[in-house]
């Protein structure tokens, strides 16, 4: 199955999940109070899936690759930050280490995404040939449609 929308991926649906789960957590009143640490692990959590869906739509393996990277990043910032939490005792233990858990697995899921796209051999939607014909089936059809024009007004 070829995968045509960021929004099919099982790494950006779980991201997704993971920062609602987040953003339920910095509701909490001594959580949101902190403003800093939850404007900061909110962002990170929304990193994750930005980057993914990002890199998805740039349309190249290597640029998707990058991108993976910095969402798998991201993971590592989103589990450091609950660890402060835990510590300032705004999520309870089983929670944050459920958390980190979930975290634990996407970035593995990613780095297996990245292993998977770099020793694939494809080189994503802007080298395979097919954008490149479209484009110039839509240049050829703009020409077409410009001679006709020229030629009904002479």
């Amino acid at each position: 199955m070829t995968v045509k929308n960021f929004e099919e991926l099982e790494i950006w649906k779980e991201g997704r999940r993971l920062t609602g789960e987040i953003y339920r957590l910095t509701r909490r009143p001594r959580f949101s109070k902190d403003f800093r640490l939850s404007g900061q692990i909110q962002g990170a959590s929304v990193s994750i899936m930005s980057n993914i869906a990002e890199g998805f739509e740039r349309g190249g393996n290597q640029e998707f690759i990058q991108f993976l990277y910095i969402a798998k990043g991201s993971c590592g910032e989103v589990r450091s930050q609950l660890y402060v939490a835990l510590d300032q005792d705004y999520v309870e233990p089983t929670e944050a280490m459920k958390m980190t858990e979930s975290l634990k697995r996407l970035s593995i899921m990613i780095s297996n995404l990245i292993e998977y796209l770099k020793y694939s051999g494809m080189k994503g939607l802007k080298f395979n040939g097919s954008n490149q014909s479209s484009r110039s089936s839509r240049l050829r059809n703009e020409k077409d449609a410009k001679i006709k024009s020229q030629s009904l007004t002479d």
